[in-house]
C-alpha cells in the first residue's frame, strides 16, 4: 500500500496485500501496518474486484469489518489497485502497486 485516506501509510513497513484467483474467485490475506492479520474474499470482473474483508487492527486489536471495489490499473509502477471503501460509514480510498518477488 502507498497511499490510504484512511490512516497514514509506514513507507518502512507499509500493509502487504497477498491476492489468489481462481474463475473469477478472489482471496487473500493481508498485514502491517495499522494491520495485525487480515483476510478477504470476494469475485474479479474484467478489471474490478469487490471483496468484503477483515482485520484486527495493531492498536487496540479491534476487529475491522467491510466491504471494498477495487480497479485494477497500469501505472508507470506497474499494476496499481485503486480501493475504495467505508469503515463505520466512512468513505475511504487506498491505493496498492503490485511487488514482484526478487526486484
Amino acid at each position: 500500500m502507498i497511499s490510504s485516506t484512511n490512516s497514514a501509510v509506514d513507507p518502512d513497513a507499509p500493509s502487504r496485500f497477498r491476492y489468489h484467483e481462481r474463475d473469477g474467485v478472489i482471496w487473500g490475506e493481508y498485514w502491517g501496518d495499522t494491520v495485525t492479520f487480515g483476510r478477504f474474499v470476494g469475485t474479479r470482473r474484467a478489471h474490478v474486484l469487490a471483496v468484503t474483508f477483515a482485520h484486527v487492527t495493531v492498536t487496540g486489536g479491534s476487529v475491522v469489518t467491510g466491504a471494498s471495489t477495487s480497479t485494477v490499473e497500469e501505472g508507470a509502477d506497474g499494476l496499481r489497485l485503486v480501493e475504495r471503501f467505508s469503515i463505520e460509514g466512512v468513505d475511504h480510498e487506498s491505493v496498492c502497486v503490485e511487488v514482484v518477488p526478487g526486484l
